[in-house]
């Protein structure tokens, strides 16, 4: 590490109480971390290549990129750029050895695989994929690349473990711009719901998992539920508020004659919510938050839903779960589940949170691993660096778990700039800006010395800490 990255480190030890043995030994963590994941990229050059990107990527530069990156190494930017979006390596043996380590280290028979589309805003027409679509970061339809991501949650922690970049139909159909961003032939277009459905094939027998997750675009398909269902999976998947609901268990008047027996017709999610006596909503806390316990309520009803307004579906668990913010207002959920009625609120309230906790994921990667920080324009360098960015966050869960079993002597101090409060609250844990970790070292090239003596420990800020090994170039 440079004179540069010494300064944000000191930094950080001023602003926390951090025990130096744990900041000492995060270089030679990262370069034993990195090698499960890069043994099956075949050429040395480019294993080496990974591991200095992965560096960068938990390194202070502020655009996380390949330029910004080779710089940090003081290296050429035209041979990371080309090793990014050029040359040609396997990303998926790495995505398969990352979520068999998120299985492993993560892995609960109660876990939750969640799905969730995230939006990249991007100017001109050149990147793959990109089009004028819904894009959920604006909140309208924008110029944007969609990636599709898988995570998973479960009572120890969440972590992204996979994702694909939904390419539009006339971006498959086009044979010019395919060529150009050097789109494998065998891709064709695939709807987002499909997506997760391949990614589940591929990855979900390494995640141990009961439930099945995702927002209302996903939801709302009952052709995706259907395909859960013929899979064998259980679900709970948020639907839209005016998604065509009949009330299954509603007492309705005797039928006046002969026939089929009367049904409830069908309404609106949101009407039938409004209908609700105060008795039907079960309080449930769901967890303790910083100005107390976190509180929602829950009512279900066994419904059919009506698919594409038109052919009525399956009989389905029918959730909503209210929850209120601190400036009051109420914010009203709605869900479709093939969980048995009798599904206790509380597993359902616990399915719910982890479904937003995939948003907390992304949010992490992008604001500390550059998730959205590349500027590259190829099928392979996109998922080249999204592959490379999901295996740096997932160091820095690695770390985060690693200081919550050191006890109350680790604490890491939110971060200023870029970084957004992400740390689930009931850890009780103050991060620091992950770009102030030591970085990889290009293999080879650099020697380890202390930053400080180790004879004398210093006073930094509140704390008193000993020396820790740094990096030099």
């Amino acid at each position: 590490m440079d004179a540069r990255g010494g300064e944000r480190l000191l930094g950080m030890l001023e602003e926390a109480q951090v025990e130096a043995e744990v900041l000492e030994g995060i270089p030679d963590r990262l370069a034993k971390f990195v090698e499960p994941f890069t043994e099956s990229i075949l050429q040395a050059k480019q294993r080496r290549r990974a591991a200095e990107f992965i560096g960068g990527l938990l390194s202070d530069v502020e655009r996380k990129n390949a330029e910004s990156i080779a710089y940090r190494h003081d290296q050429e930017r035209k041979e990371m750029q080309y090793f990014l979006g050029e040359s040609r390596w396997e990303h998926q043996p790495l995505l398969i050895e990352l979520a068999r380590q998120v299985g492993r280290e993560l892995g609960r028979p109660e876990g939750v695989i969640v799905f969730d589309p995230s939006s990249f805003p991007k100017k001109g027409t050149e990147s793959v994929g990109v089009q004028r679509q819904w894009c959920g970061r604006l909140g309208k339809i924008e110029n944007c690349q969609v990636g599709i991501f898988m995570a998973y949650a479960s009572g120890v922690e969440h972590a992204l473990v996979n994702m694909r970049l939904y390419l539009p139909r006339e971006w498959a159909q086009d044979k010019a711009r395919r060529r150009k961003c050097h789109v494998p032939r065998e891709v064709k277009f695939q709807t987002r719901h499909a997506l997760c459905l391949e990614m589940l094939e591929e990855a979900g027998h390494l995640l141990p998992h009961q439930w099945i997750a995702g927002d209302d675009e996903l939801g709302r398909s009952s052709g995706f539920r259907r395909e859960l269902r013929s899979r064998g999976e259980r679900y709970l998947l948020a639907v839209p508020s005016n998604t065509l609901v009949r009330d299954l268990e509603a007492e309705l008047p005797p039928p006046d004659g002969p026939g089929a027996p009367r049904k409830a017709p069908f309404v609106r999610a949101d009407k039938w919510r409004e209908s609700l006596p105060a008795s039907a909503w079960t309080r449930i806390e769901v967890r303790d938050g910083e100005k107390g316990p976190l509180v929602v309520e829950v009512t279900t009803c066994r419904v059919q839903a009506k698919a594409d307004g038109k052919r009525v579906g399956p009989e389905e668990l029918f959730v909503v779960i209210r929850v209120q913010d601190e400036s009051g207002a109420v914010k009203h959920d709605y869900y479709l589940s093939n969980a048995p009625p009798e599904t206790p609120p509380p597993e359902l309230a616990r399915v719910a949170k982890a479904e937003h906790r995939i948003e907390e994921c992304i949010q992490r990667g992008k604001s500390e691993c550059g998730l959205a920080d590349y500027e590259v324009r190829s099928w392979g360098g996109w998922y080249h660096h999204q592959t490379l960015s999901l295996i740096a966050a997932w160091f820095l869960n690695a770390e985060l778990r690693a200081g919550k079993k050191n006890g109350p002597g680790f604490h890491l101090p939110a971060t200023p700039r870029r970084h957004c409060s992400i740390a689930p609250r009931r850890l009780r844990l103050r991060r620091t800006d992950p770009r102030c970790l030591p970085l990889h070292p290009p293999l080879g090239t650099q020697s380890i010395r202390p930053l400080l003596s180790p004879q004398t420990p210093q006073l930094l800020g509140t704390s008193r800490v000993t020396a820790t090994a740094v990096l030099e170039q």
